[in-house]
């Protein structure tokens, strides 16, 4: 599998910071809520694809954030990554339909 990071948060806003007390806790509920942002927004993920939240490992901490996993042998999962990269909500409040 293939992925591309999305980010912890849309990019407009602000996001938990390493370091911060409940770090973990916030930064998990934000990326699980960015996930259902980008399906409310893109769909579910087809076969092949598969949005998830990672751990990666900083020189402060573990961070967390979204990637979109894909399979790029399956057309429709390589097409939805792009897709899903390429128009991401800039805001919490941006829940519109996918700019076709």
């Amino acid at each position: 599998m293939d992925r591309i990071s999305l980010g912890p948060t849309p990019a407009d806003e602000p996001c938990a910071q390493v370091g911060q007390d409940d770090y973990e806790e916030v930064a998990l509920d934000e990326c699980r809520r960015y996930i259902s942002l980008i399906r409310k927004r893109h769909g579910e993920e087809p076969t092949g694809a598969k949005l998830t939240v990672s751990g990666e490992a900083h020189d402060y901490g573990t961070y967390f954030e979204v990637f979109v996993a894909f399979n790029p042998n399956v057309r429709e999962a390589v097409e939805y990554a792009f897709r899903v990269e390429n128009d991401l909500p800039l805001t919490w409040d941006d829940n519109g339909q996918a700019q076709i």
